[in-house]
């Protein structure tokens, strides 16, 4: 898996070209063995963002090469360059390891790669992948999926934790977070967890809601209902219902909860105290119950949540 061949074709996005890049072509010091074998491939100079780039060979080494990148396409209208898809779907033929970032996973799609399996990408291009490509299973929540020779990433940071999750399974998880540490990121974020929490925030003040939301910011530790909410805005329950999909676009519980996992994840980052306690400080009651809700909203558990920020 050495040889990484860094796709490169006009209309790529700067970023994650340059991410693939940064990740795979600098050894970090701990690494005193052989390393990455970096090259972009392309038919010629290539315009990637603002930038022109002069790849080192051609788009047929990606059929040497060990892993294969394929960095975001900034137009996912249109179908991905022909020349691109074959030389990919016959990278992978030969054997290659092939990675999206970002919207680079409808190339994959395009070449077939990814039928039958999950898939991610930016969230707001799910939709599009999934209509698109329906034999792909598109996954529009998770960072990144593995599957073992086809991985797929989220957007912008999610790529940079797909790739420092593939040093981490070449190099080991030493090694990974010595990279991370250079790269001033989180060492691991697991595939799993969630791309964002939805956390609905007024656009403006002056809503019927202002002087309601900070109120109960103030009191998510302790066990709020909607009656309680109601009761305090001097307004029925149904009418609170209103003005909370109005101002917030969802419902009183599905917004206490939002603020109940968000102060979750605050405490798991920034204290040492136990889940019970960070459980009780986010209005959850009990572990058992920070845990569920945890887990099915963020997709990984309180405490691998924490140990990213501990590691």
């Amino acid at each position: 898996m050495r040889f990484v061949a860094v796709a490169a074709t006009d209309g790529m996005l700067h970023f994650e070209l340059a991410l693939a890049y940064e990740v795979f072509g600098s050894r970090p010091d701990a690494v005193s063995g052989p390393w990455y074998d970096v090259k972009v491939c392309g038919t010629q100079a290539v315009r990637v963002g603002r930038f022109l780039v002069e790849p080192d060979c051609g788009l047929d080494r990606l059929a040497d090469a060990g892993t294969v990148i394929v960095p975001a396409l900034a137009d996912v209208d249109e179908d991905p360059p022909a020349d691109l898809v074959e030389a990919v779907r016959a990278a992978h033929e030969a054997g290659a390891r092939v990675v999206s970032l970002c919207t680079g996973v409808f190339v994959l799609a395009a070449a077939g790669l990814l039928d039958g399996l999950r898939a991610t990408t930016h969230w707001a291009h799910t939709e599009q992948l999934a209509a698109r490509y329906p034999r792909v299973e598109v996954d529009p929540d998770v960072l990144y999926v593995d599957n073992g020779t086809v991985l797929t990433s989220a957007g912008k940071a999610a790529a940079m934790d797909l790739c420092l999750h593939l040093v981490r399974r070449d190099y080991g998880s030493a090694v990974a977070n010595v990279a991370a540490r250079r790269l001033v990121v989180p060492p691991h974020r697991a595939g799993g967890q969630a791309q964002f929490v939805t956390t609905p925030v007024p656009e403006q003040d002056g809503h019927p809601l202002a002087d309601l939301l900070p109120w109960v910011m103030l009191r998510l530790d302790q066990p709020l209902t909607v009656e309680d909410l109601a009761r305090q805005a001097n307004m029925s329950s149904r009418h609170l219902a209103r003005h909370f999909r109005s101002v917030t676009g969802t419902t009183p519980l599905q917004w206490l909860l939002t603020q109940r996992i968000r102060r979750a994840q605050e405490l798991l980052e920034s204290t040492d105290d136990s889940i019970d306690l960070i459980a009780s400080a986010a209005g959850m009651g009990t572990a058992t119950t920070l845990r569920r809700h945890f887990h099915r909203t963020i997709g990984v558990p309180p405490d691998a949540y924490r140990r990213t920020f501990r590691a």
